[in-house]
């Protein structure tokens, strides 16, 4: 049931730039940065609990592999 469950919460989240809060569990595995501080990025897995950064509440952004930089 929960397989189906996600598949329905992928189908739909935006296909673009998926997005979801602190506390929310990830729904797919990827790199990840908080609104707040776009340069950060972090990687989740899906399942996983959104936590907050710096101590804050924050809705986290998927990033595109391609889209990392080394500055």
């Amino acid at each position: 049931m929960k397989r189906i469950a996600l598949l329905k919460e992928r189908q739909a989240s935006p296909a673009g730039n998926p997005s979801t809060a602190t506390g929310s569990h990830c729904p797919v595995s990827g790199l990840w940065s908080p609104d707040h501080d776009p340069h950060t990025v972090l990687s989740f897995f899906e399942g996983h609990v959104f936590p907050a950064f710096d101590g804050v509440p924050t809705v986290w952004r998927r990033r595109a592999a391609g889209t990392v930089s080394a500055n």
